[in-house]
């Protein structure tokens, strides 16, 4: 049971977090994810991997109460329009060490661009800079 590394609408404070989170979690923690450069979708991020570069991500590590994790591994394989092996994927979630606040590093399950839609992010996205897309990170935020 790996806890997920989320960046962007699933996010403490941000509409999927109390859709999808609230009430199944035993924690949540900031923490970073190395290896993948962000892009907004616009309306919520994509994750890229960019193998070789200094990116970093930055968001939360959520870990799942025991009795909630495979209900909860659902709905979030389902808000991702994930499916194990389907060419149609938007996202594909891989296990990824993330790395907490205080440098320890934790292997989590984090929802990365499907190879399609990356390619077409790396060529026509706009990236993030920063790594967080909450606040100056997501189009349109004040």
């Amino acid at each position: 049971m790996l806890p997920f590394f989320v960046y962007g609408t699933l996010r403490p404070g941000e509409h999927n977090h109390d859709v999808f989170l609230r009430g199944r979690t035993s924690s949540e923690e900031p923490a970073t994810m190395r290896g993948l450069t962000l892009y907004d979708g616009p309306g919520y991020p994509y994750a890229v991997e960019a193998p070789g570069e200094a990116a970093v991500v930055r968001g939360d590590l959520v870990t799942a109460r025991p009795e909630a994790y495979e209900a909860l591994l659902r709905s979030l394989d389902h808000l991702e329009e994930y499916s194990p092996g389907a060419p149609t994927n938007l996202y594909e979630r891989i296990r990824r060490a993330a790395v907490r606040a205080d440098g320890t590093s934790v292997q989590a399950w984090v929802y990365v661009a499907a190879p399609t839609v990356a390619a077409r992010l790396r060529v026509r996205g706009r990236r993030i800079e920063s790594g967080d897309w909450s606040g100056e990170g997501r189009v349109g935020a004040q």
